[in-house]
């Protein structure tokens, strides 16, 4: 595992999960399978997680994970909606509580005006229960700094800490995730400069 990404963030949720008996999978792309390689590093990590799809083409996204050509054409592949699809899109394949994507710009060439270097969009699904309408899909936008190595582990350690406080936002019972972590220190070296998560509900059908 990469030895700049957090090793008690896997640990912290293999605690959730197992606690909420609940499942996940992940599809990533800028991080190319560090969030899977992070999750399994946990002994007895089958016990939650599904799958790890790296996705990292177009065709990739949406031949596996059932994403649109109309959001890769209209916003690119590092783009809110792409990130939310993908988050969904493994989620409902692999048929798992909690789907986690990655999406972004690890540098060091790639940025553009809109999306620059470090420019890496998180999204994380949920599948209630049938009937419920709990089901939604949150995406989040954050602005890592450092190289291209920098950028990758950051964004590993961003998506377990928001996966994290997602569980615990359903599951208040589940095992706190700000007593392991502290993210929130030097925000724009460390962790990067999110931006307000925007939140869809998934109407069950």
């Amino acid at each position: 595992m990469n030895d700049d990404i957090d090793r008690t963030l896997p640990m912290d949720v293999a605690d959730a999960l197992r606690e909420t008996e609940e499942t996940l999978s992940v599809a990533e792309s800028c991080t190319g399978g560090l969030i899977g390689a992070a999750i399994t590093a946990v002994p007895g990590a089958s016990d939650y997680f599904e799958s790890g799809l790296t996705t990292y083409a177009y065709d990739a996204k949406r031949r596996h994970l059932g994403v649109g050509r109309e959001p890769l054409d209209e916003h690119g592949a590092v783009s809110e909606p792409v990130a939310r699809e993908m988050a969904r899109g493994v989620r409902d394949v692999t048929n798992v509580t909690w789907g986690i994507s990655t999406t972004g710009v690890a540098g060091p060439t790639g940025g553009s005006e809109e999306t620059p270097v470090g420019t890496v969009f998180i999204g994380i699904a949920y599948a209630g229960p049938w009937g419920s309408e709990s089901s939604y899909a949150t995406v989040s936008r954050y602005e890592f700094s450092g190289d291209r190595a920098d950028v990758r582990a950051k964004t590993v350690d961003r998506a377990l800490a928001d996966l994290l406080a997602e569980v615990n936002g359903q599951h208040p019972e589940a095992v706190d995730a700000e007593t392991n972590i502290d993210l929130e220190t030097d925000t724009d070296a460390d962790t990067g400069t999110g931006t307000d998560t925007e939140t869809d509900t998934d109407t069950a059908e």
